[in-house]
């Protein structure tokens, strides 16, 4: 996918995200930000994907990484992100948006003031590193990984303590996905953070 062709898809992300700002125009917005990283932003001209950080309004804890939060189905299916080249990740609106895999990203979108018009400019034009977030501080960024991977683990336990429970797995199916679809991401989410804890000893 070319550049010019990507941030078009960035775009139409953030106009619809612009548009069902309307849905909490009276309460604390569900979505509160939208960032893009990854090899577009960081210059290339062709990318597979784009790569699509979703900021919510939930608790860390419900959001360990790797994992598909419960009730977005609906989100995902009005923009559409089952059906166009994104890879998409979910952050708490609590916690940093970045981590050891969305390095510096760039904000498309935000509850509070809408389209990022200059930062999808800068994208299309290549030039966006000024618009990006700092990297985080090495003990940060340390910190961050430990809370994130005891986090990770905690919830691995607790979907393998109620995996087999009749009224777990028909809350988790439906959709398209499946009790095993949870069990498969919590696991990667873990093994993902393991693995770069472990590079950093």
């Amino acid at each position: 996918m070319r550049r010019d062709t990507a941030v078009r898809r960035l775009t139409a992300i953030a106009e619809e995200c612009q548009r069902i700002r309307a849905l909490w125009e009276d309460e604390q917005p569900f979505l509160t930000a939208v960032y893009a990283f990854g090899d577009l932003v960081d210059g290339a001209a062709e990318v597979e994907t784009v790569q699509v950080v979703f900021v919510l309004n939930l608790p860390a804890q419900d959001l360990a990484w790797g994992t598909e939060p419960g009730g977005c189905g609906w989100l995902i299916d009005v923009l559409r992100l089952d059906k166009t080249p994104v890879d998409r990740y979910w952050r708490s609106a609590g916690s940093a948006v970045g981590n050891h895999l969305i390095a510096r990203p760039l904000r498309i979108w935000s509850a509070d003031n809408g389209v990022d018009e200059s930062a999808l400019k800068a994208l299309s034009a290549g030039s966006c590193e000024s618009l990006r977030l700092p990297s985080q501080p090495a003990h940060e960024a340390e910190e961050q990984l430990a809370t994130e991977l005891a986090a990770s683990l905690a919830h691995l336990r607790a979907l393998e303590a109620s995996y087999w429970e009749p009224e777990w797995r028909r809350k988790h199916r439906g959709g398209g996905t499946y009790p095993e679809s949870h069990l498969w991401n919590a696991v990667h989410g873990y093994l993902d953070l393991l693995a770069a804890a472990m590079s950093e000893h």
